[in-house]
């Protein structure tokens, strides 16, 4: 199941024939993980009513989530991991029956790695709105029918407020450390400035104190993607048979995205201008090689995400203002607690190095001071991904 690594762990490459074959299957309406689906190294915790910041309310909900090592005696050694938009719980692992991609970070958490499951208990949690086991849009409302649009709108607060209830039911009353990268990073800072007594250690990578309106407008374009596929249905497309859900948009969302994942460098190195097979893109109906890279992963995407999932989780992320109501970014960053790491990456153009300049300059307790820890990297803002080495001495500083 090699087609199913991420794209977002290695670097770019054409696509080979081989790999287009694989993709020549209908998708299915959604990619979204569902009751009765093989449950692979998941477990879940099950909660009562939740009240979201916009005044709406869940009867219920629940949250897939995955570990890894001992809890000790004390409950003293538990990290929180946080995975970015498109991620889930499965942080280490390979693919098969339940879990689609190969772990996200498998080289940085596990035996003897920066993240050592020898000495860490570590529990990733899939968020609140996501679409592998945990509560989101495809999970069924109490009228029998999947949330689809009704699905109430969330924020990152209220996602962070999920993952509270999450440790509370675990009995873990501080993190020996949160560490999350891009939107991951997002939900670990807010963390920190929501429950500074709860965090020892803080690693916010690859992420912004604000989601800029640069930011907002690039996403804005990628939700409309999805919405104009008439297939998308307003929302209402479980139903829908293989090959007739919102697939076209969503794939088409994913291609915009990579396009910021990834920087100018690495797209220009790896396919220049070459074409995608023998036949001329200049007037012949031939393919750049670049751009069957793209719509092969944004096929590929469609079989493991939900186009709704995806709507409500590049909201919550729309929502990200640490300063909110805090009387402003400076002063929420003051009231984090915890030794922290901020790491960027000199190419990304997502979510740009100036944003973790700004956390560092904030926080009071980090590893290099009032700036951020800079990894140079031709790969973007995925960099965090494919950098494992480089990321897993970072952490090292962090955990040792």
């Amino acid at each position: 199941m090699d087609w199913q690594t991420s794209e977002d762990t290695v670097p770019s490459a054409p696509v080979t024939e081989a790999d287009a074959r694989l993709l020549l299957g209908r998708p299915p309406a959604t990619g979204a993980w569902r009751d009765g689906d093989p449950v692979g190294d998941r477990r879940f915790a099950a909660f009562g009513a939740f009240d979201t910041e916009g005044g709406e309310r869940l009867p219920a909900f629940r949250i897939a989530y995955e570990t890894w090592g001992e809890l000790s005696a004390e409950r003293d050694n538990a990290i929180l991991l946080l995975h970015a938009l498109t991620g889930d719980s499965h942080a280490r692992g390979p693919a098969g029956p339940g879990h689609p991609t190969a772990g996200w970070w498998g080289e940085v958490v596990g035996p003897g790695a920066a993240i050592d499951t020898d000495r860490w208990f570590v529990i990733a949690p899939n968020l609140l709105g996501g679409c592998q086991g945990s509560t989101g849009p495809a999970s069924i409302a109490p009228d029998g029918t999947e949330w689809g649009p009704r699905f109430p709108y969330l924020t990152v607060r209220d996602q962070v407020a999920a993952s509270v209830r999450l440790a509370d039911t675990l009995r873990i009353g501080r993190w020996a450390a949160v560490i999350g990268g891009s939107m991951g990073g997002m939900h670990a800072l807010e963390w920190a400035i929501t429950h500074p007594d709860r965090v020892d250690r803080l690693a916010v990578i690859a992420a912004p104190p604000v989601n800029t309106a640069d930011q907002i407008a690039l996403n804005s374009a990628q939700l409309e993607a999805i919405r104009i596929d008439p297939r998308f249905a307003g929302g209402d497309y479980y139903d829908a048979g293989d090959g007739n859900g919102p697939t076209r948009g969503l794939a088409l969302a994913r291609r915009m995205a990579l396009l910021n994942y990834r920087s100018p460098t690495e797209l220009n190195q790896r396919f220049q201008r070459s074409w995608q097979s023998g036949v001329s893109p200049l007037g012949h109906g031939g393919r750049f090689a670049v751009e069957s890279y793209l719509d092969f992963h944004g096929n590929k995407f469609t079989r493991r995400f939900d186009a709704n999932s995806y709507i409500a989780l590049v909201e919550a992320m729309n929502s990200h203002d640490v300063g909110r109501g805090r009387g402003g970014v400076e002063d929420a960053l003051a009231r984090v607690a915890a030794r922290t790491l901020v790491l960027g990456i000199d190419s990304d153009r997502l979510f740009p190095i100036d944003g973790q300049h700004r956390i560092a300059a904030g926080i009071r307790d980090t590893l290099d001071g009032d700036r951020a820890a800079v990894i140079t990297s031709d790969f973007g803002h995925d960099g965090f991904l494919i950098e494992t080495p480089v990321v897993a001495a970072h952490l090292r500083r962090l955990l040792d």
